[in-house]
């Protein structure tokens, strides 16, 4: 089998018993079966929850915190501990496990994004097994990132994983809820997400997590976007995640060849970047930059909004709407000037540093 690089997310549930407390047999399970992965030699990230759930009954709770406090002080009890049990149960394989917390802002800042892909690129090339965790105690807002489903897609995407496997207490997704419909269908294979499977998903997840279905759902349509196949489902025993990979999961396999993976770079300005303005083109620059992979001129920019400056991300907008985003070589002040002064002279003063008003490799269409 190709060796491949594998990003595993395992949810509270997975890893919890209903007091909150690791549950041993179900996590030296998913130690072993990490382990056989490595063995076979894949690259392997695991996109680990369990602090909240496994430090809130340390704090005296009775369930899992509803409050933003608690669950911050839950998470600062449960990542000591949740560490310590992978750094135990993984040197036994002869595996060294690496922590790393993040939020929102180490992906929509672009240094800060550099910096966790070359350290986690720098993990995996000396063999390193990076888990990832959201960073609860110093998180701002509320947890967003649905049990760590969208983080698990984030992370596959940035380090261009070839699989992303969420597992979970249902083994896969059906046409209706399994639960309480008990004939209803298993979907084995998908090429997409659709909305009416969106639509149809429960959004509540068990008492110890924060993800249901449908964060497993958006997460599993990031991720396919990014060139990302993934897989949702459950399976237990140490070859689980190898027979996962092999094609013989309890679940369902999610994939589309046909969308290629995409550069950091694009990752960064689609999913996470935050525009400062607007620019409007013609219907000749809208073919060149969408059909034809052309980068956009500044003959083909007919209007511009908002104040910006070179290297900022911007919304670019054709005749019916929206076309995609990228990152300008000019500010909005030298653009307005040139859309005022279409003369060659001044526009052949433009365009004496750059040709382009967004390089194609700085384009992401949405």
């Amino acid at each position: 089998m190709k060796k491949q690089r594998i990003v595993v997310k395992i949810g509270s549930s997975s890893l919890t018993n209903v007091k909150g407390e690791i549950d041993q047999t179900k996590f030296n399970d998913h130690i072993d079966a990490l382990a056989v992965l490595r063995k076979a030699g894949h690259e392997v990230i695991l996109v680990s929850s369990g602090a909240v759930a496994a430090g809130f009954a340390k704090l005296g709770y009775s369930s899992r915190p509803i409050t933003i406090k608690g669950k911050q002080a839950a998470s600062a009890v449960g990542q000591g501990l949740l560490m310590q049990s992978y750094i135990e149960k993984f040197s036994v394989h002869g595996i060294v496990p690496a922590q790393i917390l993040l939020t929102r802002i180490d992906f929509s800042n672009r240094e800060r994004y550099r910096n966790a892909f070359a350290t986690m690129t720098e993990l995996l090339e000396r063999g390193i097994v990076p888990i990832i965790n959201e960073n609860d105690t110093v998180s701002v807002e509320e947890l967003t990132f649905g049990d760590n489903d969208m983080l698990s897609a984030l992370v596959s995407g940035l380090l261009h994983a070839d699989q992303l496997i969420i597992l979970t207490d249902i083994n896969g997704l059906y046409e209706s809820n399994p639960r309480k419909y008990p004939l209803a269908k298993r979907l084995d294979y998908l090429e997409q997400i659709t909305d009416d499977l969106l639509k149809g998903a429960a959004d509540t997840g068990s008492k110890v997590g924060t993800g249901g279905m449908k964060s497993k759902l958006l997460a599993a349509k990031t991720a396919t976007s990014l060139g990302v196949s993934v897989f949702i489902g459950r399976g237990e025993g140490s070859n689980k995640l190898l027979t996962i990979l092999q094609g013989g999961g309890d679940g369902t396999y999610i994939s589309n060849p046909a969308i290629a993976k995409i550069n950091t770079s694009r990752q960064w300005i689609v999913l996470h970047s935050e525009s400062t303005g607007e620019l409007h083109v013609d219907q000749g620059a809208e073919v060149a930059i969408l059909y034809n992979g052309k980068s956009l001129l500044p003959a083909g920019v007919v209007k511009v909004n908002g104040d910006f400056q070179k290297g900022d991300v911007v919304e670019v907008f054709g005749v019916n709407g929206i076309l995609g985003k990228g990152e300008v070589s000019y500010s909005s002040g030298e653009l307005r000037n040139a859309i005022e002064d279409r003369n060659k002279e001044k526009e052949g003063e433009l365009v004496s540093s750059a040709v382009e008003v967004i390089h194609r490799d700085r384009w992401a269409q949405i």
